[in-house]
C-alpha cells in the first residue's frame, strides 16, 4: 500500500500528511511539476497555500502538471483525499462539487472542531460508522462550503456529503454544516479539518488516522 502526497509551491502540510500516512503505509512525496503518480495506490492532495493562493485558492495548482495525472487517476476509480488547500484545488478541478468561499468572519480560523460522519461508505471513511463523532483541528480563511441548493439537495440524495461540523460547531459559514464532500463513486473525498494534525494522542487527538486506516481494506 502507497500513499502519494503531492508538494506544490506553497504547501506547508505535505509532511504531515506524509508522516500520517507512513503510519498504515509507504508513502512518497510527488513533485507539481512531474507527471508521474510513482506507482501510488492512492493519492492525497494537502493543505497550504499552494502558488500563494493567488487569483483564488487552489486555482492555480489545479493546472498544474501532476494534477493532469491525479485527475485521469481519480477519474478511473483511484482513491483521492484532498485536505483543506487540496479540497479547494480538487473543488476547482471539477472533481468535486461545490467551491470553498472566504469565511463568514473573512478571518483565519484555527480551532479544534467536532465533526459527524454522514456517510462512512467511501473509499476514505471506510473505518468509521455512521454518526460518529470526530475532532479534529480546522486552519483556513477560505473554508465556507457553498453550491446551489438543487446540487445541495442531489447530493444529499446521493450520500456526497461525508462529513458534518457537529452542531454549534461550524467554524466557517458552511452551507448545512457542511465539512467534507464526496464525488458520486465515492472515491474521492475533500474536506476542511486537518486529519493529519489528529494522529497521536500526544496532540490531543487520534480521530484523522481512521481516514487513512479507510483506504487500505478499501484497496484490499
Amino acid at each position: 500500500m502507497k500513499f502519494g502526497v503531492v508538494r506544490f509551491p506553497g504547501s506547508c502540510d505535505e509532511v504531515d500528511a506524509l508522516e500520517a500516512a507512513q503510519r498504515v503505509g509507504d508513502a512518497e512525496i510527488l513533485w507539481y511539476a512531474d507527471r508521474d503518480l510513482r506507482g501510488a495506490d492512492a493519492v492525497i492532495v494537502p493543505g497550504g497555500f499552494s502558488y500563494g493562493d493567488y487569483l483564488r485558492v487552489g486555482a492555480i495548482a489545479r493546472f498544474a502538471p501532476v494534477m493532469e495525472e491525479v485527475e485521469r487517476f481519480a477519474r478511473s476509480g483511484g482513491p483521492v483525499l484532498g485536505i483543506c488547500n487540496g479540497f479547494q484545488v480538487l473543488c476547482e478541478a471539477g472533481l468535486l462539487p461545490g467551491a470553498l468561499l472566504p469565511n463568514t468572519s473573512l478571518r483565519f480560523l484555527c480551532k479544534q472542531v467536532g465533526l459527524t460522519i454522514v456517510n462512512a461508505d467511501t473509499a476514505w471513511t471506510r473505518a468509521t460508522s455512521a454518526g460518529e463523532p470526530l475532532s479534529i483541528p480546522v486552519k483556513h480563511t477560505t473554508g465556507r462550503y457553498y453550491a446551489p441548493a438543487p446540487v445541495l439537495d442531489e447530493m444529499e440524495a446521493q450520500g456526497q456529503v461525508i462529513f458534518r461540523y457537529a452542531p454549534g460547531e461550524n467554524p466557517n459559514g458552511s452551507l448545512r454544516d457542511i465539512a467534507g464532500v464526496s464525488n458520486a463513486a465515492g472515491n474521492i473525498v475533500g474536506l476542511m479539518p486537518h486529519p493529519e494534525h489528529a494522529v497521536d494522542s500526544l496532540t490531543g487527538s487520534v480521530d484523522g488516522l481512521k481516514l487513512f486506516e479507510s483506504v487500505v481494506p478499501a484497496l484490499a
